[in-house]
């Protein structure tokens, strides 16, 4: 049987891509988006750092790895084609002391394996010749790293789905999914307070935040869970933007999941320090006060958070400093550039980041997917998802749904 009727699952990044690549790759396919929200790109996709990665951190041959290297190639060509905004402003990675100079290393051992561009090991000086205003007894640079607006290119993708016959439903949030021999459904609400059953041949869920939910609601294993991590993000001050050329990291501690506090200069200017992470109280937790009963129950009744606490207890007390006091958020960039200081940071919009967890507290590295008869769930897609976006739609287009 001929698949013609594709249910998309989450207006996101991801979501909008793949619905692209099937108006491309499969004309007699029916498309359709589903998505909560009144506007598309409302949740990860709108919140994140602006960041194209270039590949240097992950493990050679993971699917991250992989995609992001395609998604970046690929993404590059369509902000061209569509007249985005693309800049490759670079990257370091700065070694505050000699620990993490051996880091290095290892970094850049991957960033070779992985095929990434121009990568150079720096000294200080070197550091300085890039980023005047950075402290450090080495470095890493990653020429290509770039930056985008990732809300605009996810709105250009929506465009293109449209144009193409396809349809994005908005304001739809999902209330139930079944499937039998022939068919799968959707039942969703609308604005007007009805409900609307819709039958599909195969449904791909990119739900984000509720991807574990929607994947129970089709049948499948409550693991992994979902945790979100809500990211804080404070913008300097316009008189300081001078402090910072392009991206500027600190060399990622593994025994950590998150990387801290670094500084990214945007495509329209602006200069963002951040995020840390901290656990949010609610999925859509993107202020202090935003707290739900329902995701604080779900984060508790997941095992696997409990044995990931214990082991990290001591970075979420720390986290939890940095995003509560703007003089120590100053002191964690101070690391990197010591110019910064609490007068130079204005608060900034938060996100909160989707971070797939197993039972025995191990946080998904790689980006996971699995099939459950007629559904499909992204379950993981943490950074760089948005960089690999195009190539994740590739990736489940010819290997899930007509693979």
């Amino acid at each position: 049987m001929s698949i013609e009727r594709i249910g998309i699952i989450g207006g996101g990044i991801i979501g909008l891509a793949l619905a692209r690549w099937v108006t491309q790759n499969r004309p007699g396919a029916r498309v359709t988006v589903l998505e909560k929200e009144d506007a598309v790109a409302r949740h990860q996709t709108g919140h994140n750092s602006g960041v194209v990665h270039a590949g240097l951190y992950y493990r050679p041959g993971s699917l991250k790895a992989l995609l992001c290297r395609r998604g970046t190639s690929l993404l590059r060509e369509y902000c061209a084609e569509r007249g985005l905004p693309y800049e490759e402003v670079g990257k370091v990675l700065v070694a505050h002391d000699d620990e993490d100079a051996a880091r290095l290393d290892d970094i850049e051992r991957r960033a070779g394996a992985n095929g990434v561009p121009g990568v150079t090991r720096l000294g200080p000086e070197g550091l300085r010749e890039i980023e005047p205003h950075v402290s450090g007894v080495a470095g890493l640079h990653s020429p290509t790293t770039a930056t985008t607006d990732f809300i605009a290119v996810a709105e250009a993708l929506a465009d293109d789905v449209r144009r193409a016959g396809g349809r994005i439903v908005l304001g739809a949030p999902v209330i139930a999914l079944r499937q039998d021999t022939d068919k799968a459904e959707v039942l969703t609400g609308d604005p007007r307070g009805e409900r609307v059953r819709r039958s599909f041949d195969r449904v791909i869920i990119c739900g984000g935040l509720h991807s574990d939910r929607l994947a129970r609601m089709a049948g499948a294993p409550a693991e992994p869970r979902i945790v979100p991590f809500r990211g804080q993000y404070h913008e300097l001050a316009r008189g300081s933007r001078y402090l910072v050329r392009g991206l500027v990291y600190p060399v990622p501690d593994p025994r950590y999941p998150f990387l801290g506090v670094h500084l990214t200069r945007h495509v329209h200017g602006e200069v963002m320090a951040g995020p840390n992470a901290i656990l949010a109280a609610a999925r859509e937790g993107y202020r202090l006060r935003d707290v739900l009963p329902r995701d604080l129950a779900d984060i508790a009744a997941a095992p696997g958070f409990w044995r990931l606490a214990r082991r990290h207890w001591t970075m979420g007390v720390r986290e939890m400093a940095v995003s509560a006091s703007s003089a120590v958020f100053a002191r964690q960039a101070r690391r990197l550039i010591p110019a910064i200081t609490a007068a130079d940071l204005r608060p900034a919009p938060s996100g909160v980041r989707a971070q797939a967890l197993t039972r025995r507290g191990e946080l998904l590295d790689d980006f996971a997917v699995d099939a459950y008869g007629r559904f499909s769930c992204v379950r993981n897609a943490p950074s760089p998802a948005a960089t690999s976006s195009l190539a994740i739609a590739e990736h489940l287009g010819e290997n899930v749904l007509f693979g």
